[in-house]
């Protein structure tokens, strides 16, 4: 009887213990906070508790929880955690050679979350990620929104919507990724056609599904293809669209204004050309700065002033790594280029974090250092947009995913060997404790 008491005592308080850490705040003191969304703190005070974040500003105007766990950031920055808009990262797959429109994939069902790939994106102080399918069809599938939070199965880094479905966008492409031999486009001209060709097929089933009125009887059989496209035409699905030359650009923007679906521009290396029509339209631009020659030909005219230029228009604009066109742990310096050649640090910083968050249609939620929002964000050793500062740690809704005082974590920051190793094999699992 006696040890059945010892028992139940050890029992509720490992519950008491369990319920209290998982409520427990954390207040990160000391540090420079950029919340993005209003003025820089110069010291102050964020408060996370449960994955959200429970208060942010000046040191003086916080109250810190009694029992909370002070962490301490003196000398350091903190800003939300950024938001990759087109990532290729946990070794994605999408359509395949039998056509040039695939709405039907879903690259859920070829994602692999034990990518190291993942933790480097980390390392490079991203918290959320389009990942998507290659460009080489005009359509080439779903792409899914992630968390890169600390996982094992896909599930653990899905974004789950109010209405119980999975965050995600469309993957669409236009230039000369696409065109081939057939049954695919070989000019620009018939790219479009075949596009075209399918939106109107969607707008038919669209009328259908509407007059059928949910009677099973009037219903059209199923199509998955055409379900995909309705979600785009009604805009419960964002397509997100490769395009560099300015005239593709525009045939994107035809289509756009002839459909009315939303759209996010991702290159644009030709949007200085036509920046003021971008802005026009309402299209947001995800830029990929590549900060070295070679390349595309299509892509030869591309600018560091893209950036500018949308700003100065007054478009929404944003950065991608297109990983691995660009390494994810890198990510910040896009936005550093952009500044070098003319962008304003307030915009570029904007676009790395807020600007991407709109794009993906998760604003209210990640972005910014808000109060309500997901307790994502990073740490750095000084300013952003400096060569010479390093990212310390990375937060996902409250939890550290990557810590550079780790070595395990700072072998994916810096390099070396076992740094691209996907899982590890079950002798070096058992050497780092990880297998039993």
């Amino acid at each position: 009887m006696f040890r059945s008491y010892i028992l139940l005592f050890l029992l509720l308080g490992l519950v008491m213990t369990t319920g209290s850490a998982l409520g427990a705040e954390k207040a990160f003191v000391g540090g420079q906070i950029l919340t993005i969304s209003g003025n820089q703190i110069d010291k102050g005070t964020l408060i996370v508790r449960d994955g959200k974040i429970l208060a942010v500003g000046p040191a003086n105007s916080v109250a810190i929880p009694e029992n909370a766990e002070r962490i301490d950031v003196t000398g350091k920055v903190l800003m939300p955690g950024l938001v990759d808009t087109h990532s290729h990262i946990a070794q994605v797959e999408g359509a395949d050679s039998t056509a040039p429109i695939q709405p039907d994939v879903r690259v859920l069902d070829a994602i692999n979350v034990r990518d190291s790939r993942i933790q480097k994106a980390q390392a490079g102080g991203i918290t959320t990620a389009n990942v998507m399918p290659g460009s080489g069809h005009l359509l080439s599938g779903q792409t899914l929104y992630l968390k890169l939070r600390d996982g094992k199965l896909t599930d653990d880094l899905l974004i789950l919507l109010d209405d119980g479905s999975i965050a995600g966008g469309i993957k669409m492409a236009n230039g000369t990724n696409s065109q081939r031999q057939a049954p695919f486009p070989g000019t620009r001209a018939k790219s479009a056609a075949l596009v075209r060709e399918q939106y109107i097929k969607a707008e038919e089933y669209r009328k259908k599904l509407e007059a059928a009125e949910d009677d099973p009887e009037k219903m059209p059989a199923r199509d998955l293809r055409m379900e995909a496209l309705v979600e785009v035409l009604t805009g419960k699905r964002v397509v997100h669209h490769h395009t560099h030359r300015f005239d593709d650009i525009l045939t994107v923007l035809r289509l756009q204004k002839e459909f009315g679906f939303k759209t996010v521009l991702h290159h644009v290396s030709e949007a200085w050309k036509v920046a003021d029509e971008i802005a026009e339209s309402g299209a947001a631009s995800s830029l990929t700065v590549v900060d070295s020659p070679g390349g595309k030909l299509e892509a030869k005219e591309t600018s560091f002033r893209n950036g500018k230029a949308l700003e100065d228009a007054g478009a929404l604009v944003g950065f991608n790594t297109d990983d691995s066109i660009t390494d994810s742990r890198l990510f910040l310096r896009a936005a550093a280029l952009a500044v070098r050649a003319g962008m304003s640090r307030e915009k570029a910083l904007y676009g790395m974090t807020l600007a991407g968050a709109r794009m993906l249609e998760l604003e209210q939620r990640i972005g910014s250092l808000e109060v309500g929002k997901d307790a994502d964000f990073i740490v750095l050793s000084g300013d952003p947009l400096s060569v010479y500062t390093k990212i310390l740690e990375t937060w996902v809704e409250g939890k550290k995913v990557f810590d550079r005082s780790d070595p395990r974590d700072r072998l994916y920051a810096v390099g070396g060997y076992g740094a691209s190793h996907d899982q590890p094999n079950s002798f070096d699992a058992v050497l780092a404790g990880e297998v039993h």
